[in-house]
């Protein structure tokens, strides 16, 4: 199966030259993406990472170049910015979650046999989701609620999942944040 070409984000950085002034670094597509084999629809985007806090605004170094390494939990103390793309449920490939799991670097993240809903999994992290096009589900062991554009869910190292039960994509951008286990 050809995996389908995905809308990259437009990714600004900006950082300052050698007499301080403020300049834009990079202007253009996110170069960091993974599309899991299993799951081709389904696109994760690292737009830019925190290693550790205090963040340094030194340098110019890119924390989320095309070859870095996709997880799906940010660095332990640090922080990840994202962007997902969830093609319609209907779309999806749920017997292979496993293997996405597997391909975000986190198998362990997954929550077996979850009667609900196949994506179910939990992280150590405290996440800022911010809905950017379409809408999604958010489901939790006990309830649900749908996002629409501009609704944003603060997930507190919940077991949760994401269900797209529309009839089209929807771009979901994330701050994650290390945290302390619940």
């Amino acid at each position: 199966m050809d995996k389908p070409v995905l809308r990259r984000p437009r990714r600004i950085v900006t950082g300052h030259d050698a007499d301080g002034r403020s300049i834009f670094l990079e202007d253009g597509p996110a170069p960091n993406l993974i599309q899991p084999d299993h799951a081709p629809n389904v696109g994760m985007f690292n737009l830019w990472r925190v290693m550790s806090m205090p963040a340094s605004n030194a340098g110019s170094a890119d924390t989320a170049p095309a070859d870095a390494k996709i997880t799906l939990v940010p660095p332990e103390g640090g922080i990840t910015l994202r962007v997902m793309e969830f093609p319609p449920d209907k779309e999806r490939n749920y017997t292979a979650q496993q293997e996405v799991f597997k391909a975000y670097g986190n198998p362990e993240t997954i929550s077996h046999g979850h009667q609900r809903h196949p994506g179910f999994h939990k992280t150590d992290s405290v996440d800022f989701a911010i809905v950017l096009d379409g809408e999604i589900w958010a489901l939790m062991d006990v309830g649900e609620t749908m996002m629409k554009q501009g609704d944003v869910l603060i997930q507190r190292g919940t077991n949760h999942a994401w269900s797209n039960r529309s009839t089209r994509p929807a771009r979901v951008a994330f701050v994650l944040i290390s945290a302390e286990p619940h």
